[in-house]
């Protein structure tokens, strides 16, 4: 079982993902899609959960995803297709940090997804890159709550506390204009629903193949999350506006 079907499978209760409940994305996309006519990009979409959202809720809203994925992309369009917005909706399979498109954005969305660029920064940087002037960009990503062990850091990377990572996006010529700090519930939520979703397959399948190896990804991870990082990890996300430029 390859990383991509334990992510389908393990975010099957949960297909935000990221530790946001639905008024959480609601309210998010409500602040990246003022007008409701926008064009929006979804780097690294996956599903196209964020995407199928907006356009849903928007009637004028056109959206364009790209990801590598390319069973993740037909999920998004059999989506899309069922809930009649898929003439809407745009699907790039391709690296999202190679993606060249011929017109710009009102909003670029990269939520969960800046391992794909190199961290949030440079997630940022290709963000700009198709921002239409006056657009917005809305990004997820994490950080450090308080202080982590150094087997949290190993696990999950060189993440910076909350005023740094402020301080690291303001640095770079973006003003925030609205955010949202993943609360506890919505944190624990996700894990619970990741590894619940994951190890119930595996014990509704327990011929398949793959079962034993599903059951072990579910223990694995909910063992480092409480273990190892639960009490350290946080998750933000930002809606930004180009400070200059």
């Amino acid at each position: 079982m390859n990383r991509e079907q334990i992510s389908r499978l393990a975010h099957a209760d949960h297909p935000i993902a990221a530790p946001l409940d639905d008024d959480s994305v609601r309210r998010l996309l409500e602040h990246g899609i003022p007008r409701g006519d926008e064009r929006i990009l979804d780097l690294g979409c996956g599903g196209g959960e964020w995407l199928v959202r907006a356009l849903t809720t928007h009637p004028q809203l056109r959206a364009e995803g790209v990801d590598v994925s390319e069973s993740a992309l037909a999920h998004a369009r059999k989506t899309a297709r069922t809930l009649g917005v898929h003439e809407r909706l745009v699907l790039h399979h391709e690296d999202a940090a190679d993606f060249a498109a011929s017109h710009a954005f009102d909003l670029v969305l990269s939520v969960g997804a800046t391992h794909a660029f190199g961290g949030l920064l440079a997630t940022l940087t290709a963000a700009r890159k198709h921002l239409a002037p006056g657009g917005r960009v809305l990004i997820g990503d994490g950080f450090w709550a308080r202080e982590p062990s150094s087997e949290a850091v190993d696990m999950l990377g060189n993440l910076s506390d909350l005023p740094t990572t402020m301080d690291r996006v303001i640095a770079d010529g973006w003003t925030p204009v609205h955010g949202h700090i993943s609360t506890r519930r919505e944190l624990d939520d996700y894990e619970w629903a990741w590894t619940g979703a994951l190890a119930s397959w595996a014990l509704d399948h327990p011929n398949d193949p793959d079962s034993t190896q599903a059951l072990a990804a579910a223990t694995t991870h909910r063992d480092q999350w409480l273990r190892v990082y639960r009490d350290a990890f946080g998750f933000l996300c930002l809606i930004l506006r180009r400070t200059s430029g």
